[in-house]
């Protein structure tokens, strides 16, 4: 049986209200959009990015591993991003440190 999603998706999410960060200061959401997400979506486990120097091995370098290699992903899939040095896509991925 398929769960029923109630939440609202990154619907009303925008970087005037604080919730995303703008592509010069790397793209990404912030901690209060995070929050405001997890109120909106019951049972989310959305998280913020990993941003400074972790252990190797630990959860946190597990996400930032799996954060790159997705977003590699998307340098593939979206090429004329991937050439911009300003697009949302390497922004977020220079925050990440990938």
């Amino acid at each position: 049986m398929a769960k029923k999603r109630t939440g609202k998706g990154m619907k009303g999410m925008s970087i005037r209200s604080g919730d995303k960060r703008p592509t010069k200061s790397g793209a990404g959401m912030t901690a209060k959009g995070v929050a405001k997400y997890r109120r909106q979506n019951p049972g989310s486990k959305l998280k913020t990015a990993v941003t400074g120097k972790v252990k190797k091995g630990s959860a946190a370098a597990k996400r930032r591993k799996s954060f790159c290699a997705r977003s590699a992903g998307q340098m593939k899939k979206f090429p004329k991003a991937a050439k911009n040095p300003n697009s949302r896509l390497r922004q977020a991925r220079r925050r990440w440190k990938c």
